[in-house]
């Protein structure tokens, strides 16, 4: 089983400053071992993503979540918060839920019929004291109820820390709401059609936001993009310990002839040409412009497979439902899959470039690599811990 001790001294060359620095070692992309100890350091220690309020967009909807193994139940209580909790019975560990539906009533377990409101409240135990007798002492309803996990929302991304170690959410968020603040507290609605897309990744979570957080590989891997978006017209977001990524001084794809989206309210000039692109660690990119947003939740099923689905929102319901708009978003969706299916071929070849037995973590450009190592310092201090 690997530990943090197995490679201390790798993960100690990734914190020197940026110019002597080694990027992290292969064992943490190639091995499952590496996944089970990211599992708990970064993973269930931490605030992650592991999806978005609109996948249970009514009261009573429930979702089930497989969160690395952990299986979570993502809902809205009949009051319209958002809550999660760990998708099992607390009677004999069965899963309660398989697939996405609403209750309209009470979560009640297949196996022996414990039932559970969506507060997760236990309410119901059939002869549970024998035949006919419903109620015993044995069992109390104030302690039996469905276990919570610690939940967060921000710009209808969910979070979870399953552990319970970390900081509270605002704190966690705090960094990049600030970042953002132009965007964090206003309305946004999810598309009504072409609304999102998933890619299956050959490879390794964190090259696929290595990928994301920086600028360097556009001219070669994002010709289109770069055509109206130089590299000379980006710039990198850098917050140590919280995000990474980078932003563009030349925001403006022309997806209509003469139509356009109408803007969020009241945002400053800078982003009438201006988008960034953030990284927040350790899964999830938000990604703002002056007419929608996206964000992209990355979904390690292995150690060299994941998913990473993306989903687009806009600032107003005419812009997201109209069927004035509809090209527009049939349009965007497709452009911004175009861009990140183009990343696929250099994450899944630098997975497999990962096996080459006397690769050392690679080394970074002081000047254009400083947002990939900022993200390599976070992980090794994580794992480090």
């Amino acid at each position: 089983m690997l530990d943090s001790t197995d490679i201390k001294a790798e993960l100690d060359a990734v914190g020197r400053p940026i110019e002597a620095a080694r990027g992290l070692p292969s064992a943490l992309y190639t091995s499952e071992d590496a996944l089970a100890l990211e599992r708990k350091k970064i993973f269930f220690d931490g605030w992650a993503c592991i999806g978005f309020g609109q996948d249970v967009p009514q009261p009573g909807d429930a979702k089930p979540v497989n969160f690395l193994g952990a299986p979570l139940l993502l809902l809205r209580d009949r009051d319209g918060e958002i809550r999660v909790f760990e998708n099992v019975c607390r009677h004999r560990g069965m899963i309660l839920v398989e697939e996405a539906q609403n209750f309209g009533g009470v979560i009640r377990c297949p196996y022996h019929s414990w039932c559970y409101s969506t507060k997760g409240e236990l309410k119901a135990t059939p002869h549970v004291g024998g035949p006919g007798v419903n109620k015993h002492e044995s069992i109390n309803p104030s302690t039996t109820g469905l276990t919570p996990v610690r939940v967060g929302v921000f710009m209808d991304i969910v979070f979870v820390n399953v552990n319970s170690q970390a900081e509270d959410f605002d704190s966690f968020i705090a960094p990049l709401r600030a970042r953002f603040a132009d965007f964090a507290d206003k309305p946004i609605y999810r598309a009504a059609n072409h609304a999102e897309f998933t890619l299956d990744i050959n490879a390794n979570w964190k090259l696929i936001l290595e990928n994301n957080v920086e600028s360097y590989h556009l001219p070669w891997v994002h010709p289109g993009l770069s055509s109206y978006s130089r590299l000379e017209d980006h710039y990198h977001l850098i917050e140590p310990g919280s995000f990474s990524g980078q932003g563009t001084l030349v925001y403006n794809p022309k997806l209509h002839e003469t139509l356009k989206f109408p803007d969020f309210p009241d945002i400053p000039e800078k982003w009438d040409t201006g988008a960034e692109y953030a990284s927040l660690y350790p899964n999830v990119f938000v990604c703002v412009h002056r007419d929608h947003y996206w964000a992209a939740h990355l979904d390690p099923l292995s150690h060299d497979h994941t998913l990473e689905r993306v989903v687009i929102y806009y600032p107003s319901a005419e812009s997201a439902e109209a069927q004035l708009y509809e090209p527009l978003r049939a349009e965007n969706a497709r452009l911004w899959k175009e861009v990140l299916t183009e990343d696929i071929v250099v994450t899944q070849g630098m997975q497999k470039g990962r096996g080459a037995p006397n690769f050392d973590g690679g080394v970074f450009s002081s000047v254009m690599d400083s947002p990939t190592h900022c993200f390599h310092q976070w992980v090794a201090d994580r794992l480090g811990r």
